[in-house]
């Protein structure tokens, strides 16, 4: 393990594996690279290594920062909120720690949703916004996290952390894998992921993870009655179009509420873009990164797009007027 350091210099090339003491927790982190800066956040029962593919040729032209969040990978596990707009405040709070004024911030499935609600929260601390199959668009999602969002699941998840139990499931998603059809790619990649969790077994922050945003009907939350605040950040959605977890159509349905919205949608791909077309996913996201602007949002942008969204006449303060 590295011990707690604050890496002021990041190096241009594999990034650090270091760790950070918030509010009594330690979150893990990886961080390398030099220049803008990215925010990279995994999906649920994930960690930061999901964008290893992609992470180290990033960091050639960017300061990468690539979390576990809390819960997650070698993050504390707490008896803790985790909640979208909970992993938003951890996320400022961590870039804060870092000395981190601003960000693009690339967020895969869950991860897009707290990307939303980061940019909805701290508008003045984005620049970008990369949606990479984002949970928290509309209800549909994967029957099987529906199942797992019942009470009694969190006892089928802790079976995981018997001796043997990660193997068994590991063998029947390569079986689900020999299937074809669109559950073929997401269950490689699901067994991956299942192979980059830690051996001690996250049964309480998973299920506390998973009831937050999804019940038996589908997702609960939803960013696109506040995606109008973020209206003026460049926005990228990419998805695959085989996704088996969260259905690509999503795509079209976010892309009607950010009509700006560059749409990259991978054929032949699952739900994990950057892993299984880790070469086409950096073309499209550094093609997205160097033919943008970063947005400078103030904070009074808030105020006015929510007063304006209410049909209410903005007029600056009388402090504010020249």
């Amino acid at each position: 393990m590295s011990p707690e350091i604050l890496p002021f210099r990041a190096r241009p090339y594999a990034p650090d594996l270091c760790f950070a003491t918030i509010h009594g927790h330690r979150r893990a982190y990886r961080i390398g690279g030099s220049g803008p800066a990215l925010l990279l956040l995994h999906g649920i029962g994930d960690n930061s290594l999901v964008w290893e593919p992609v992470m180290e040729r990033l960091t050639d032209r960017y300061t990468v920062i690539a979390p576990d969040l809390l819960g997650h990978g070698l993050s504390d596990r707490p008896r803790a909120d985790y909640s979208v707009s909970a992993f938003a405040n951890g996320m400022r709070d961590l870039l804060c720690y870092l000395g981190i004024d601003r960000v693009t911030i690339v967020g895969h499935s869950l991860g897009g949703g707290v990307a939303g609600q980061f940019s909805y929260q701290y508008p003045e601390m984005v620049e970008r916004i990369a949606f990479v199959a984002p949970g928290g668009v509309d209800h549909d999602v994967s029957p099987l996290l529906r199942l797992l969002s019942l009470p009694f699941a969190e006892q089928i998840v802790a079976l995981t952390a018997l001796p043997g139990a990660k193997q068994v499931l590991a063998g029947a998603l390569l079986a689900t894998a020999a299937l074809p059809g669109p559950l073929r790619a997401d269950a490689v990649q699901l067994r991956r992921a299942l192979d980059r969790m830690p051996n001690t077994a996250s049964p309480h922050a998973f299920s506390r993870t998973l009831r937050s945003v999804v019940d038996l009907r589908g997702q609960v939350v939803t960013m696109r009655d506040r995606c109008y605040l973020t209206a003026r950040v460049p926005t990228l959605i990419a998805w695959g179009a085989d996704d088996s977890i969260i259905p690509s159509a999503h795509a079209e349905v976010l892309r009607a509420a950010l009509p700006e919205a560059r749409v990259e949608v991978f054929d032949g791909v699952g739900h994990f873009p950057m892993t299984e077309a880790p070469d086409r996913f950096l073309d499209v996201l550094t093609d997205f990164l160097a033919s943008t602007e970063p947005a400078r949002l103030a904070r009074t942008h808030l105020r006015d797009g929510l007063r304006g969204a209410a049909g209410v006449t903005v007029v600056p303060p009388a402090r504010e007027l020249g």
